[in-house]
């Protein structure tokens, strides 16, 4: 027996398409047509390529999950920018080992859950709208931040936290996931619109598995493996 939910990741499957962006896409296509329609076919051709760049903009590809067990995916496509320890004693995430993910307009920029976990907080904050790939975009500009406990039990387990950094560009921060939610690695949980970063927040006895400058899928690529 086929549940909603089977049903609706059946649909994704087969419209590889971010719902989220459909309203962006359809908008220049109509336009297109109606262009093309009076004989402005030049424009009509501008305004195609426009909706034919969103709809690459909002893909939503499957991804193959690695399994192994403590195994951190990235929760973003994109460019490695920082991996290191927080040193701010005054800082929330003080003695944590961070990971930050800069995504350019031409990643993909569905969100994915980076561990088994159960969604212990959620926590929005509006903000500035600097270049994601700054270090102080992490501070200052509008972000949601999700709190991650990997053991069933809200008070037990190493916590993964994964904050959505709005960028230059991007001004929409979209999280599906609410508190007390059970989610599982790779699964989708948001997105950000046109350019951002998502920094992710780790154990500090995390063994990291990539560095500086290296590239990452969301869902399949590991960041690193937790004790459990």
């Amino acid at each position: 027996m086929h549940t909603s939910t089977d049903r609706v990741k059946s649909i994704h499957k087969k419209i590889p398409i971010a719902r989220e962006g459909l309203p962006f896409i359809l908008v220049p296509a109509l336009v297109s047509i109606y262009l093309s329609a009076l004989g402005f076919q030049v424009a009509a051709l501008v305004f195609l390529l426009l909706a034919g760049f969103i709809a690459f903009f909002f893909r939503n590809p499957e991804r193959v999950v690695p399994q192994e067990a403590g195994a951190v995916v990235s929760p973003a496509d994109g460019r490695i920018v920082t991996v290191g320890m927080v040193d701010d004693p005054a800082g929330e995430f003080h003695g944590m080992r961070k990971i930050s993910i800069f995504m350019s307009v031409f990643n993909v920029h569905v969100n994915r859950v980076p561990a088994d976990a159960t969604v212990a907080k959620i926590s929005y904050r509006s903000g500035k709208f600097l270049s994601a790939n700054l270090d102080k975009a992490s501070a200052d500009n509008e972000r949601n931040t999700v709190f991650l406990n990997t053991h069933q039990n809200m008070h037990q387990g190493p916590q993964i936290v994964v904050v959505q950094v709005a960028g230059l560009i991007a001004r929409r921060i979209v999280c599906k996931i609410e508190q007390g939610d059970q989610v599982h690695r790779g699964d989708r949980f948001g997105l950000i619109r046109f350019g951002s970063r998502l920094d992710v927040y780790l154990p500090a006895e995390t063994t990291p598995a990539v560095s500086v400058g290296e590239k990452v899928m969301a869902g399949a690529s590991r960041l690193g493996f937790i004790r459990l």
